[in-house]
């Protein structure tokens, strides 16, 4: 990852942690591009709602990504993740509920660069007994990853690399 995306990232997963604090829940979206605002940044408080909603943000943040010729973004959600089996990681949306046996709450990021291709990881965090949450520094994967259509940000990169 190059330093302006690494930047980006940063930029986004504190945004998303001030309104995790706040206990909101966006979905954010920062773009940077050849034309207008240096940066652009997008939330949605329905994103964790389904899946319909999840690729209706992607898809406008897409359509923004074209009109700025976007050459970097970052998406970030907050998830809670579900290490069920061994090498199995299923997610579900954030919830007031406790937690579960074998479940953290992350923030699930994926980042484009257009010269540097993409990265994906996570922020995870955990609560102190107050509910304040105690977040770890982004962690990169190092393994190979294979995204599905469920992944937070798979409909806005399928739609970026075919504008491409």
């Amino acid at each position: 990852m190059n330093e302006a995306t690494a930047h980006l990232l940063f930029d986004t997963v504190e945004r998303l942690e001030k309104n995790i604090v706040a206990r909101e829940c966006p979905a954010i979206v920062a773009l940077e591009g050849t034309t207008g605002p240096g940066k652009l940044v997008m939330s949605d408080y329905d994103y964790l709602r389904d899946s319909a909603t999840a690729a209706a943000f992607e898809m406008r943040a897409a359509g923004k990504a074209a009109e700025i010729g976007v050459v970097r973004w970052v998406l970030a959600v907050p998830q809670v993740w579900v290490f069920s089996a061994p090498g199995t990681i299923a997610v579900r949306a954030v919830s007031n509920h406790r937690l579960r046996e074998g479940e953290q709450e992350a923030i699930t990021w994926m980042s484009f660069d257009q010269d540097d291709g993409i990265d994906y990881g996570r922020v995870a965090y955990a609560r102190r007994p107050s509910g304040e949450p105690v977040f770890e520094e982004p962690e990169m994967f190092e393994v190979g990853i294979r995204p599905t259509e469920t992944m937070p940000g798979f409909a806005l990169l399928q739609r970026c690399l075919s504008e491409e």
